[in-house]
Formats: structure tokens, C-alpha cells, sequence
């Protein structure tokens, strides 16, 4: 049997073994050795050491446990929490103020942690009985929530773009640097919405009830601001802005956002030792699903390569008209349909790798362009009904009583944003490039 055909067999058993419920990391290394071993006896796996150990060793990826660190750090402190409550209140008399705290926190929680699924759940179990106490539309809240706990693909400094970066060989800072621009847009167009939706639904997103608003003064809202939003929002600029200036390198920014977190913590009073050890082993347990992701992507590579599977992507992208726009629509397709079933870091360590040789061969490409074109396709496929991770991860901690169908029609008008989105980066690539240009990455 011709080895391309070994290889489809591989894909089609990796994605066989995830449908029947097996973690994606085992199953991806449990399809790379048996058909390693029945494609070339297995002889390829004597670099398996080498590659892990270069993973490993790899200075840049350190910055993943850090920055992991730092966002739980500010969830199990609560200061996340604390945010939401003090941007609601500020937002006053005015319908959908409260949605629009959530898509504030979202972009500052997002910063901070990187990780869709933490993201999800802390903004669904401290948001969402906030949203539905004050009357709002149960598809409107889950669809915000959703939304907003996904701008931590886009928005630095973001663990897909860590990765990607790795993956493509790009540097941190620049992709840093290109990717803020069209997240804060993206988020634009969320608030945009929201306000639409305020001005012709507004019994759906209603204001936070007077008596409630005036139990605050204004200078009490003012200077809940300065004590709970200020803080974070600093240590996010501080680490985004010493990454992007070139001040220091994403392992030591990332360090910094640490301790950061933890004083901040110790200063609002919040940091106690039982936190402190949740953290660690919160981040313990999301840094050891990362790595061991990455080790079992390289068993998954080695025997897609040595099968010559590279010749079966090679045929299908020769099937795609429209030359090198053609091309980068029909990955952009496929990452979009693997999301469905696979988290992006498995569709980072897999996919991209054998998709970066046939953008090579297009030079008018800038690849900090594509890459962070595939991270915005990335967050797209998260909220994509029946199977995006966002909405797993919500219907997962949402209350009995929130029903599936309600999650997914919250999360169309979002999706549909998103493309849009994906749309004017194609169409104007100058929004992701213009910031890595002036600053001269």
C-alpha cells in the first residue's frame, strides 16, 4: 500500500479516536506511533528524543506557564470579578452597559491569560447570573460572554500568538505588534453591536436599576476605577508595551506580569495562601495540558512526514484556483473546519506546519499578516455552532436552566462579526502591519 494512503488512514483514524471522546493529546499520539510503526517500522521516532527535548529547551515557550500564571492569578484573586462590577456601574443609565463591562473585562482578561477555555469560564460563572439578574436576554448574555472570553486568541500578549510565532518562526513582538490593531477593531465591532442592539432591543440589555446605581456615589464609581481597573490594565500595558518596545523579551515580560499579578493581589487584600496554591496548581494543570500537547504533536508529525503525507497536502492545495489569494482562502477554510474538532493548539503544531512551505511560495505574503489572519480564523471556529470550544466550555458552568440552542443563537451575531472581521483584515492589511512598520519590527 502506497504511503499517502497510510497517511490519509492516520488522519482519518486521528479524528475517528476524537469523535469517540478520547483527549485530543492521546489520540494524537496514539495514531502517530501505530501507523508509524506500520508505515516505516517506526525508524523515524529515533529523533523523538531530540524534538522534545527541543521543545523543552525552547526559551521562548517559557513564557507559556508565565503568562498562564498571571491570568489565574488575577481570576482566583478575583480581581477579574471586581473589574466587571466597577465598569457596570460606570456605565451608568445606559441600556447595555453592563454587556459592554463584559467585553471590556473580556479584552483585559483575554490579555492577561491568553487561554480561551479560562477565560469562558470565569467570565460565564461571575457574569452571566449578573447579566440575567438584571433582565437581559439570555441569547444576548451568553452570545457576549462568549464573544468576549475569545478576544484572548486575538488581543496580546496572547498564548496563540506565542505559539504561532514558534511554529512560523516569526518574531514575538512583531506578531505582538500586529495583532493589536485588529483586536481592539474586533472588539470595536462587538461594542458596536451591542450599542445597535441597546438603541432598537434595549428591553433586551436594560440599564442597571436606579436605586442600585445611585447606592454608589460617583465619586465612590471614580475611584473604584483607579483601585480595580487601573491596576491590571497597567500590568497589561506595561508587560504588552515592554514585549512590543523591544524593552525585554517574552519569557522576562512575562515574569514581571507574574509578580505583578501577585502584588496586585496582595494589594487589594485578596491574596491569601490557600489562592496562592489554587494558582499553582491551576497553572500547573493548563501548563502540563500545553506541553504535553506539543510533545504529542511531534510523535503526530514525525509519522505524517515520514508517510508522506506532505504530498497529500501538496496535491490538494494544487486543486485550488485563484493562485495565492486562493490559497490563503482555502487554509483559512480548513483551520476554520478543524476547529470544530481540535483546540488551536493541536491545529498549530499540526496544521500550520504543513501548510507554511505553499505560503512560502507566495513572497507578496507577509507571514506576520497570515499569522495573525489564522489567529483571527482560530477565534472564529471557537464560537461556531454545534461544536466551538467557547460554547462548550459556557454550556459546561452556565446554570441548568440555560438551554444549548440559546448559547448557540447568542453566538451567531458574534461569528458574523467575526468574518467581517477576517474580511477587512484580507481586504486591508495594513490594519495588522502599519504598527510593526512604524515601530520597525
Amino acid at each position: 500500500m502506497p504511503l499517502e494512503y497510510i497517511a490519509l488512514m492516520m488522519v482519518i483514524g486521528f479524528f475517528v479516536l476524537v469523535l469517540t471522546g478520547m483527549p485530543v493529546a492521546f489520540a494524537i499520539a496514539a495514531v502517530g506511533f501505530f501507523f508509524g510503526f506500520i508505515g516505516f517500522d517506526g525508524w523515524l521516532f529515533e529523533i523523538l528524543p531530540g524534538r522534545i527535548y527541543g521543545t523543552f529547551t525552547n526559551y521562548t515557550l517559557l513564557a507559556i506557564p508565565l503568562f498562564i500564571f498571571m491570568g489565574v492569578m488575577l481570576d482566583k484573586t478575583r480581581v477579574a470579578e471586581r473589574m466587571l462590577e466597577v465598569i457596570g456601574y460606570a456605565s451608568g443609565a445606559m441600556p447595555g452597559g453592563m454587556a459592554l463591562a463584559v467585553i471590556g473585562v473580556g479584552v483585559l482578561l483575554g490579555a492577561a491569560t491568553g487561554i480561551v477555555g479560562a477565560a469562558i469560564v470565569t467570565l460565564t460563572l461571575m457574569a452571566l447570573p449578573t447579566l440575567l439578574r438584571r433582565g437581559y436576554s439570555r441569547t444576548v448574555a451568553c452570545g457576549t460572554i462568549c464573544a468576549a472570553g475569545t478576544l484572548g486568541q486575538i488581543i496580546p500578549p496572547s498564548l496563540v500568538l506565542l505559539v504561532l510565532a514558534d511554529t512560523m518562526n516569526l518574531s514575538v513582538g512583531s506578531l505582538f505588534a500586529a495583532a493589536l490593531m485588529p483586536g481592539l477593531m474586533l472588539a470595536g465591532m462587538y461594542v458596536l453591536y451591542l450599542l445597535a442592539l441597546a438603541w432598537f432591543y434595549s428591553a433586551d440589555v436594560p440599564a442597571i436599576d436606579a436605586d442600585e446605581r445611585a447606592s454608589l456615589s460617583r465619586r465612590e464609581i471614580v475611584r473604584d476605577l483607579f483601585t480595580a481597573v487601573l491596576p491590571p490594565a497597567l500590568l497589561v500595558v506595561a508587560v504588552l508595551g515592554a514585549i512590543i518596545g523591544g524593552i525585554a523579551a517574552p519569557t522576562e515580560a512575562a515574569s514581571v506580569g507574574a509578580v505583578g499579578a501577585v502584588l496586585i493581589g496582595i494589594i487589594m487584600r485578596r491574596l491569601s495562601w490557600p489562592v496562592f496554591q489554587d494558582a499553582l496548581l491551576s497553572t500547573v494543570r493548563v501548563s502540563a495540558m500545553v506541553f504535553f500537547v506539543l510533545i504529542a504533536s511531534q510523535v503526530f508529525a514525525l509519522a505524517f512526514r515520514g508517510l508522506d503525507g506532505e504530498f497529500l497536502v501538496e496535491a490538494m492545495f494544487d486543486w485550488v484556483p485563484g493562485g495565492a489569494y486562493g490559497t490563503l482562502l482555502f487554509m483559512l477554510l480548513i483551520i476554520f473546519l478543524l476547529g470544530f474538532f481540535l483546540e488551536w493548539i493541536q491545529i498549530t503544531y499540526i496544521a500550520i506546519p504543513l501548510f507554511l512551505p505553499f505560503l512560502l511560495a507566495y513572497p507578496e505574503f507577509s507571514l506576520v499578516w497570515v499569522a495573525i489572519l489564522i489567529a483571527m480564523n482560530l477565534q472564529t471556529s471557537f464560537l461556531t455552532p454545534p461544536f466551538g470550544w467557547s460554547l462548550i466550555f459556557m454550556k459546561g458552568v452556565a446554570p441548568p436552566e440555560i438551554r444549548t440552542t440559546e448559547i448557540y443563537r447568542g453566538a451567531v451575531p458574534f461569528v458574523i462579526i467575526q468574518l467581517l472581521a477576517v474580511a477587512v483584515l484580507i481586504l486591508f492589511p495594513g490594519i495588522a502591519l502599519w504598527l510593526p512598520e512604524v515601530i520597525g519590527w
